[in-house]
């Protein structure tokens, strides 16, 4: 097995090969964007923490002519708006077969498996991991999801493990040094 160095650490050759013929990145949200932890007010409103490391990956993904779609169980106005102000094109909410809506954008985007990656943290998103490019589970993913991945981040759900992802895309295409995100 032939390992490759990255600024995070050592990967697998085959995952640095599976990272530079991607053209889309889809993420889940909730335990990917976020920590996984819902905070709920007294008078019923939602709250969630998103990392800024996160939103600059996505928009040097953006900006680099790679894709960023989300595809998450739940619906949340909070969710939309991040996206939204990420510039993110395609999001997918309260969808409760994730596999058929990653093939609905993939037939809507003119792609192949092998040109799709994406990030998730629990089973739900097995279907997908397992057909898609490159599969990523955050480091702090669910045991069972690590499994069918191709790649865990080094870094856990809700504190980089988009960026660190949009970099491994990103350097593997030779697109790392010009990366121009915004941190928002």
């Amino acid at each position: 097995m032939t390992m490759r160095n990255t600024l995070y650490g050592p990967i697998n050759e085959s995952v640095w090969v599976k990272a530079a013929q991607i053209k889309l990145l889809i993420c889940d949200v909730d335990g990917v964007f976020s920590d996984g932890r819902i905070y709920l007010g007294n008078q019923g409103e939602e709250l969630k923490a998103f990392h800024t490391k996160d939103g600059f990956g996505v928009k040097s993904l953006i900006n680099a002519g790679i894709d960023v779609a989300i595809i998450t169980g739940r619906k949340s106005l909070i969710v939309e708006n991040r996206m939204a102000n990420l510039g993110v094109q395609y999001i997918y909410q309260a969808v409760e077969d994730k596999f058929a809506t990653y093939q609905q954008l993939l037939t809507q985007l003119g792609l192949v498996p092998q040109q799709v990656a994406y990030i998730g943290d629990d089973l739900v998103d097995q279907p997908v991991i397992n057909h898609c490019g490159l599969g990523v589970a955050v480091n702090d993913a669910h045991p069972g999801l690590l499994l069918g991945c191709d790649y865990q981040t080094f870094v856990a759900g809700g504190f980089g493990a988009v960026r660190e992802t949009s970099d491994l895309i990103l350097a593997s295409q030779g697109l790392l040094a010009q990366a121009k995100g915004m941190s928002v």
